[in-house]
């Protein structure tokens, strides 16, 4: 990629794509792009010089970007087959790439730390890539979510050591060649692209096979997969131990094969982020960091935007958001709430995501969802299917064991939580929920 003088990305708005393309730009290559909406992330692209259209039309590409000799083009696989940009370029010649392989071909050249598995990679990374720069590692880390320490998907520090997020959506991580990589859990999700959890876990064995003859494989204790084991209270290679909770923060100790290491602290709520904590530790440790900068580097990580983000924290009023989408990671929101906030009444609004997904696991978001004390259930946010017939909301809504539920439209929120006397208020949801937290936020913001 290095006789590339010239990027084109289609659909530069995504969250991987963007942090490649801002990648490109600090190693000084000419960057443009296409996306069908304007964003905050095509916005922040926009004011670092990159030119961005909303038309999928290539008159609208500069000329720069068309000359096959020296332009390179990124794709997402979200883009309809019959987007006419994309098509142009494959016909005339052009190097097409989806975005994992460029990622892939990004991470050959360097000391590659990967993260995967089907939940808690992009929270993984984000501590990983933060550790490795509080210790100073020359280190470019991509993350699929916006990190609050540096209000951006990627971690610049040098290019010597890559961090990157292994996608196992459309099987894309089998293009990375990781030095360390970690393996987090394998639920079943995305069954539409594998149809059973069988191939699932066959899948991420692949990946393992995709370490570099010296590497390492990091794995969740309790997996069916042999490496260096993490998990919390139990006997890993690396364990949290002695955890205690004070002012909302996590205070641990860390068994690692050499010893102990003692006051560790950690402000993400949720046992599941502890164990996400511990994956990039136990990688950190085995890269070469001090325990000294790491202990630093856990008690200043702030967190990734919309993983149980605090919009509103007074003693009277909580409300948080989080992107969860699976009943596992709902489970997850349900239990660092709980443990946070014993004994208070809790709200939750939902947005499911996908009809296929809401088809293959309806039994276990009832279940997830029947915890919470309150529930506000949206329509599901389509995102790139079609309707499935009796695949609906209300369908859900039926199954869910509580009370106290509701089926209401996005217009509704704000009156229905007003309605309520739960202290704690949750947005729960992939799809576009996340707009409706300004306006949550404005609301109660200035009642409290």
């Amino acid at each position: 990629m290095g006789w590339a003088t010239s990027v084109y990305f289609i659909g530069i708005g995504g969250i991987g794509m963007s942090a490649i393309a801002r990648y490109f730009v600090a190693n000084g290559k000419q960057v443009a792009g296409y996306d069908k909406t304007p964003t905050e992330i095509t916005k922040a692209l926009e004011a670092l010089g990159i030119q961005i259209h909303f038309e999928d039309n290539i008159e609208h590409i500069n000329s720069e970007f068309l000359n096959p000799e020296n332009t390179l083009v990124v794709y997402t696989p979200a883009i309809p087959k019959n987007h006419s940009e994309f098509n142009y370029f494959k016909d005339n010649g052009f190097n097409v790439l989806k975005r994992s392989a460029v990622l892939g071909e990004i991470t050959k050249q360097t000391v590659c730390l990967a993260v995967a598995g089907t939940h808690g990679k992009t929270t993984t990374t984000s501590i990983l890539g933060h550790l490795l720069n509080t210790c100073n590692v020359p280190v470019t880390a991509f993350l699929g979510g916006i990190s609050e320490n540096y209000n951006s998907n990627l971690i610049l520090n040098g290019t010597e050591v890559t961090v990157v997020e292994a996608d196992e959506f459309d099987r894309s991580f089998l293009t990375l060649s990781p030095d360390l990589a970690c393996i987090t859990s394998m639920d079943a999700d995305h069954l539409d692209i594998y149809g059973n959890a069988e191939e699932l876990v066959k899948t991420f064995k692949d990946f393992t096979a995709c370490i570099k003859p010296n590497g390492k494989l990091f794995v969740k204790n309790g997996l069916p997969l042999q490496g260096i084991t993490y998990g919390i209270e139990d006997d890993s290679d690396y364990s949290a131990q002695n955890i205690s909770i004070e002012n909302g923060s996590y205070i641990f100790d860390v068994k690692t094969p050499k010893g102990i290491q003692k006051g560790f602290k950690f402000s993400l709520p949720g046992r599941h982020n502890l164990s996400n904590a511990l994956a990039a530790l136990a990688m950190a440790i085995e890269y070469g960091c001090t325990f000294n900068d790491l202990a630093v580097g856990l008690e200043t990580y702030k967190g990734v935007q919309r993983r149980f983000t605090y919009q509103i924290k007074t003693n009277d009023f909580v409300f948080i958001d989080d992107y969860a989408h699976h009943p596992e990671e709902i489970k997850a929101v349900h239990q660092a709430v709980r443990e946070m906030y014993p004994g208070k009444k809790v709200l939750a609004v939902f947005q499911p995501h996908l009809f296929s997904r809401t088809q293959d696991f309806v039994d276990g978001f009832a279940e997830s969802l029947s915890k919470f004390d309150e529930l506000l259930l949206l329509d599901i946010y389509p995102a790139r299917e079609l309707p499935i017939d009796g695949v609906t909301s209300k369908w859900l809504l039926e199954k869910i064991k509580n009370p106290n539920k509701k089926l209401i439209q996005k217009s509704e929120i704000i009156n229905e939580i007003n309605k309520s006397d739960a202290k704690i208020v949750l947005t729960i949801g992939a799809g576009d929920i996340g707009a409706e937290v300004k306006h949550i936020k404005e609301a109660f913001y200035v009642k409290n």
